[in-house]
């Protein structure tokens, strides 16, 4: 069931998420101008929570594939949409979640999760499963917002009230205050080493970081 809620609530969203993540661009385009240099055009790619698909757009050209998922619906024929405009033939679109057994061990060489382990229901569960899903020595770069770090007043008055609509259930979605350091120690206990990390404010703390996953001997 919470799922389902999970599900009704981004698909709510999805028709001004554009919009709404316009006061962050900077912090978006300042993380994707880095993970650009840490993909291949031989590099197989999921994007885990790819939202309405502005990443995957970007960076298709660059890379082999890329696999393209978020559990709104809405969100992925905004996504379909965008590459189809663009004219994108190497991106897949669709509604899953990375706890599908349909993605077997192993099967990726480079895993996106951007802006999404603030909001998930175990960091814990899903770093695991990203490292599972990785090739030997893939990478997973994610970016997540500090919420216990710098931020302005005005975003903070905002995460106030998001964490006062959370606790009475009209956010359906955990919104966790973590650190750029809890994220490192997440990565580390889950089988990964930090490769290169920046701390990107804008309004915000978010917290890029490229970890690659290590090899088990």
């Amino acid at each position: 069931m919470r799922m389902n809620k999970s599900e009704s609530f981004w698909d709510n969203a999805s028709e001004n998420y554009d919009k709404t993540e316009e006061r962050f661009e900077y912090i978006h385009k300042k993380s994707r101008e880095n993970t650009k240099r840490f993909l291949k055009d031989s590099d197989t790619v999921l994007d885990y929570g790819c939202g309405t698909g502005t990443a995957s757009c970007q960076f298709s050209s660059l890379v082999k594939g890329i696999h393209a998922i978020d559990i709104s619906s809405k969100m992925i024929a905004i996504s379909k949409e965008k590459a189809s405009l663009g004219k994108i033939e190497n991106v897949n679109f669709e509604q899953s979640d990375i706890f599908d057994k349909k993605y077997s061990s192993e099967s990726y060489d480079v895993i996106l999760a951007f802006n999404m382990l603030h909001t998930v229901p175990s960091p814990q569960d899903v770093t695991q499963r990203i490292n599972e899903i990785l090739n030997p020595d893939g990478l997973f770069i994610s970016v997540t917002p500090c919420l216990r770090q710098k931020m302005s007043f005005l975003v903070n008055l905002q995460i106030q009230l998001v964490r006062v609509l959370c606790k009475i259930g009209l956010i359906p979605i955990p919104i966790r205050r973590i650190t750029s350091s809890e994220v490192d120690d997440l990565l580390i206990a889950n089988g990964f080493q930090v490769v290169e990390s920046e701390e990107i404010y804008k309004g915000a703390s978010s917290y890029f970081v490229v970890a690659k996953k290590l090899q088990v001997t």
